[in-house]
């Protein structure tokens, strides 16, 4: 899983981060309405609202937020409707990039994604261009306490029906199969196990070393660009990038 940790970025630009937790809380509210009209607004019917609740609740969304967004989305306090686009292509030094997006406005999301591709030197391709090179999977992040017991962690998780556990230097990285994701986090939480985020995330199956500084410069600015989108959910990469400093 090298080279996919959105966690190192999230590490990084945590001071970014909760600048734009508005942001953030808008986005969330837009899944959460994608959920509700899929499955209703009651989470324990519905499994994808309770694994965006958890989501939220890992972003420290306060949990009126939540209720509000249930019910905007249940219609009770609007009628905007938002669609699920996901678009692909390729980023400067051959970087297969996946684009997930929720809008109320298909053509200008589509203007605005195609924007931020071609202005740092990326294309926009075709559905399933560069889909394939990647896998869905369920991930888990979870502060790794000083002493806490790595084994104890692996055991733990694996009963709950993960597939893995990689272990850095201050998280466990707890992954799953996508179908196993809504069980694995349930298990987790009734052990009194919480999360930094909880979300099925698209991991590369390879990753593309990029040495060149003024490309790398480049990738970064245009992932940047397509994360302030607030249509833009989640921006998937196979970069294998530097880590950028902590106090950028």
């Amino acid at each position: 899983m090298s080279g996919h940790s959105k966690w190192h970025n999230i590490q990084a630009k945590k001071g970014k981060a909760d600048a734009q937790r508005g942001a953030i809380f808008t986005k969330i509210g837009r899944e959460i309405a994608i959920a509700v009209r899929e499955g209703g607004a009651n989470p324990e019917s519905n499994g994808k609202l309770r694994d965006i609740i958890a989501k939220a609740k890992a972003n420290n969304m306060p949990n009126d937020n939540i209720q509000r967004s249930i019910k905007k989305a249940s219609g009770e306090l609007s009628n905007v409707v938002y669609e699920e686009i996901t678009y692909e292509g390729y980023a400067p030094g051959g970087v297969a990039v996946i684009v997930d997006c929720i809008s109320d406005n298909r053509n200008r999301t589509a203007s605005d994604v195609r924007h931020c591709f071609a202005k740092y030197g990326g294309n926009l391709g075709t559905t399933g261009s560069v889909g394939f090179m990647f896998d869905e999977r369920g991930v888990l992040v979870v502060e790794r306490e000083p002493g806490s017991d790595e084994d104890e962690m692996m055991m733990i998780a694996l009963d709950a029906g993960a597939e893995d556990v990689k272990v850095d230097d201050d998280v466990f990285e707890i992954v799953t199969a996508p179908s196993e994701f809504s069980t694995v986090r349930e298990n987790l939480e009734k052990q009194g196990i919480t999360f930094l985020s909880a979300e099925v995330a698209k991991i590369p199956q390879n990753t593309v070393a990029v040495s060149d500084p003024d490309t790398i410069q480049k990738i970064q600015k245009m992932l940047d660009l397509l994360e302030e989108n607030d249509d833009v959910q989640n921006v998937y990469h196979n970069a294998d990038l530097p880590e950028e400093d902590e106090d950028e």
